[in-house]
């Protein structure tokens, strides 16, 4: 038994047939991306249209959303590997991370003249693109391996050296991103190629000089956290005490350590010992913003459970249990499947959390376990849908929600490239398109509305005119300004407010 919970070596999993796997191969001390799974590079995350000058829209006081930015080939040829898959800001803000379904990571920085301009600019430009994750085998269980990118998470920033997490089905990494813009020549043991000097032939001592060059953005692999999870990962999560996180799985949690590789603490395992018992998966988890002893996680059964790790080193008896009783008078034979939490995100404060089902979107006082404080419909014009969307598969769509940095405001996304903005304290909510139709200066985004039956107003958009291929799954919502990411499939679309 371990001080955080029950010790799972790595190189030692729980399954019995992952016992024999390989140690993962070492990596060298930087890796270079794949160019021939990166296709159109230059233009696929360089396009890009500002907004100077946009005009205000007349408004009560409200912030009006604008165009600002759109990173990404925009052409109708989008191949699967550039599909981005996760959307990251770091802490201030200044970076933005976007994960593909190519195992690739590419950061945006804030632009500084955007940003000291008034008023100020949400502008991003590509700062650093690097080769995360590899596509691999599993030899013992004949499985393919996909690099996909599921999730990134930012480290605070300590020194002028950022640290992300990045992970695919199976593999943890951390990885160093850091500027150098001089480099060292002169040395008396090594030629100017790198190669080491002959002793012999030092005839006379040299003094290494420094020498300014263009300035290098380098992202290096640090860490590898690997052989531990059986299943897909869906979560990771850095911890206020910024030296461990956890991994989830669909049965597993596990806690590492920043600085330890080989081993993890399986905190919460919810698989039973009779595989055919299984009744729920684990869907989403995350710690507390500011209590480093306490995470949440979600559950396929719309279940959402508080553990605390001072009360027991295995959180598999929860804390709290939240949970809302469900309405009779919606039970179909969808109910399980809709009620299926795909993402949880804990409020800046800490106070409350939000929870994205299929159909809604609930935010939830920690305080209060029996019902949400505030339920909002995201596209409840589906329901009447639920079957055709099942035969398409997409009633099992994994939207993702997110706070604003006041936690005065909530995000998620729909069909259609449509996705929604909650005012919490007007109790107001606008739909928003983010379409190559507005990517345009002086652009503001007009709010869309669906028509679900009788006469369609002129502009509106039937329920039966939505495309169910175009969606928005990921969106992020920067810590300080009304500045927000959406990817819609290869593009992210970057918006701002006016007021």
């Amino acid at each position: 038994m371990g001080r955080w919970g029950r010790q799972s070596p790595v190189l030692e999993p729980p399954d019995p047939q992952l016992q024999n796997t390989p140690p993962p191969p070492t990596l060298p001390p930087r890796t270079f991306m794949r160019q021939s799974s990166i296709t159109k590079i230059g233009n696929m995350l360089n396009t890009a249209i500002n907004i100077n000058g946009a005009k205000k829209p007349t408004s009560n006081g409200e912030a009006s959303w604008c165009f600002s930015q759109i990173k990404g080939a925009l052409d109708d040829d989008v191949t699967d590997a550039d599909i981005i898959s996760c959307v990251e800001f770091n802490h201030d803000g200044e970076l933005l991370a976007t994960g593909d379904k190519g195992g690739r990571v590419v950061i945006f920085q804030r632009d500084p003249a955007s940003k000291a301009a008034n008023p100020r600019r949400g502008e991003y430009n590509v700062y650093s693109t690097f080769q995360s994750h590899e596509p691999e085998f599993d030899y013992l269980k004949s499985l393919e391996i996909e690099e996909k990118i599921n999730k990134i998470r930012w480290l605070q920033q300590k020194n002028p050296v950022h640290f992300l997490l990045s992970t695919n089905d199976k593999t943890v990494k951390l990885w160093k991103v850091s500027e150098r813009d001089k480099s060292f020549e002169g040395y008396n043991t090594k030629e100017e190629n790198g190669l080491i000097r002959d002793p012999q032939n030092v005839t006379a001592l040299r003094v290494p000089s420094v020498k300014q060059i263009p300035l290098l953005v380098e992202a290096s692999p640090r860490r590898t956290f690997a052989n531990a999870h059986t299943y897909h990962i869906n979560s990771i999560s850095v911890n206020s005490d910024q030296e461990t996180f956890l991994s989830a799985d669909d049965l597993r949690i596990n806690l590492w350590h920043l600085e330890v590789v080989n081993q993890s603490y399986n905190i919460v395992d919810i698989k039973p010992t009779n595989m055919e018992e299984l009744t729920e998966v684990i869907t989403a988890a995350e710690f507390h913003p500011t209590e480093c002893n306490v995470f949440v996680y979600s559950s396929s059964k719309g279940t959402i459970r508080l553990c605390d790790m001072r009360s027991a080193a295995l959180c598999d008896r929860h804390s709290k249990q939240f949970e809302e009783p469900e309405n009779p008078t919606n039970r179909s034979f969808f109910s399980e499947i809709i009620s299926s939490i795909s993402d949880v995100k804990l409020s800046n404060s800490g106070r409350y959390m939000i929870s994205r089902d299929y159909l809604s979107i609930k935010v939830w006082d920690l305080h209060m376990e029996t019902k949400p404080i505030e339920t909002y419909p995201v596209h409840e014009y589906l329901r009447a849908k639920l079957c055709s969307l099942y035969e398409n598969d997409c009633i099992f769509d994994k939207f993702e929600c997110c706070w604003n940095g006041k936690d005065s405001s909530i995000m998620t996304g729909s069909y259609n490239n449509f996705f929604r903005v909650f005012d919490r304290n007007s109790k107001k909510d606008v739909t928003l398109e983010a379409s190559r139709d507005i990517i345009k200066p002086k652009t503001v985004l007009k709010p869309r509305k669906v028509c679900t039956g009788g006469k369609r107003k002129k502009d509106e958009i039937s329920v039966d005119c939505l495309d169910f291929n175009k969606k928005i799954l990921h969106t992020a919502w920067h810590p300080e300004e009304n500045i927000i990411a959406v990817a819609a499939t290869n593009n992210l679309f970057i918006f701002q407010d006016k007021f």
